[in-house]
């Protein structure tokens, strides 16, 4: 039987992409895009106009991989000795730590960065990460206003503004959700490569268990093993050794010290740091969050579900589930909203999805301004969408079978 239609189109012609979401996205896309030429002539990213250096995420980044090309690659999570490589690049103090905290493998992309002038390497890493996240955004979407919105999504322009890793997140989970229906294997590879960020590691066991992912499951268990051997061979026991020895005083320093500001994490379990609220009600609410989104996201993935909403609902969930969360990694959420999309142009989009999109981009585009978490409303903004599909395709789903029985 044909899949039932989950939302009636409302807004627009039926397989488009709605007018104002685009004109939004095509704004945003270009302020983006002429900002940082812009910004770094005038000497307001990168470097100032005294040539020292403004600091900021990536400075952690090339500070890890001179380290490791100096033959000391364990010292990249020592705090003290990391961040006098920082304020010798720099060539100024700043408050507290840009901290390296990552496992051994990136330390391949560390090293491979500082081989280059700072602006050279900060430049190229935001140019060239961006590459495959516009190519699985627009492979994702089906068309080329994938690109336009991809662009225009506002966490790109703050992972941009510090140098951080949020395309690169990004392209991994969206290129395995692309992949895992007819390419499992690269699927798999996407997904091992993802162990960079370890955080995220707890869903997808859960949902290509439930899914019956083996393929998917077993190369990226393998690809996980392969990247953490060779990151041992290259940077030697020591590197193993000090990132197990540093991550629970990192875990102390931001989830319980609050030594970056609350604002900064778009989690639960921040944002109930930032009302005020204790380190053990913040857990409290960030596992029974987890725990009910493990259970519908595993209900889904078995289900008969269309794959654009399951692959909508698991990238939003990805987010939903980590207590460490910061703006740039929502570059992640432009890959459920690509989804999201994707069964829109199939069904067509209501008029309450369009607004509730707008929203979504609104929250972000303000989180420079604002100073507020407002990114994890705008997560569940996302979550609600797709769950709302869900609902509607279901009762699409039932009403053909009630139809079919009654003409039998």
């Amino acid at each position: 039987m044909a899949e039932a239609s989950s939302v009636p189109p409302a807004v627009g012609r039926h397989g488009a992409i709605p007018a104002a979401l685009l004109n939004v996205s095509f704004v945003l896309a270009i302020v983006t895009l002429a900002y940082f030429p812009a910004a770094y002539l005038a000497h307001a990213w990168i470097f100032g106009a005294d040539g020292r250096g403004i600091p900021t995420d990536f400075v952690n980044v090339w500070a890890a991989g001179k380290l490791a090309l100096e033959g000391h690659p364990a010292q990249a999570w020592d705090w003290d000795i990391q961040k006098q490589v920082e304020l010798a690049l720099l060539k100024q103090d700043f408050v507290g730590h840009f901290a390296w905290h990552y496992p051994p493998p990136f330390l391949f992309v560390a090293s491979f960065l500082a081989q280059f002038p700072y602006a050279v390497a900060f430049i190229g890493w935001a140019a060239f990460s961006m590459v495959p996240y516009l190519a699985v955004m627009r492979a994702i979407i089906g068309r080329n206003a994938g690109l336009v919105l991809a662009i225009g999504f506002p966490a790109a322009f703050i992972n941009i503004l510090v140098g951080q890793n949020g395309f690169l997140t990004a392209s991994l989970i969206g290129g395995m959700l692309y992949l895992l229906p007819t390419r499992p294997v690269l699927a798999g590879i996407c997904l091992g490569l993802l162990s960079y960020k370890p955080q995220y590691g707890l869903l997808f066991p859960l949902v290509l268990i439930a899914a019956a992912e083996w393929t998917v499951l077993f190369t990226a268990a393998i690809v996980t093993v392969g990247i953490a051997v060779a990151s041992w061979l290259a940077f030697g026991t020591e590197s193993w050794q000090a990132f197990f020895h540093w991550i629970p005083m990192f875990s102390q320093a931001f989830l319980t010290e609050g030594r970056a500001p609350w604002f900064k994490m778009q989690s639960i379990f921040a944002l109930v740091r930032y009302v005020g609220g204790t380190e053990q009600l913040g857990w409290i609410f960030q596992w029974v969050l987890t725990a009910a989104v493990a259970v519908v996201l595993v209900a889904m993935w078995r289900s008969r579900l269309p794959y654009a909403l399951k692959a909508a609902m698991l990238a939003a969930a990805t987010l939903l589930t980590t207590p460490y969360l910061f703006m740039y990694d929502l570059v992640v959420l432009g890959i459920a909203v690509a989804f999201l999309i994707r069964a829109g142009l199939d069904d067509g989009f209501a008029r309450h999805e369009v607004m509730a999109l707008a929203l979504v981009f609104a929250l972000l585009a303000t989180f420079l301004f604002l100073g507020m978490p407002v990114g994890f409303p705008a997560i569940l903004i996302v979550f609600g969408l797709i769950l709302g599909r869900c609902a509607a395709w279901r009762a699409a789903e039932a009403a053909s079978l009630q139809l079919a029985a009654t003409r039998q």
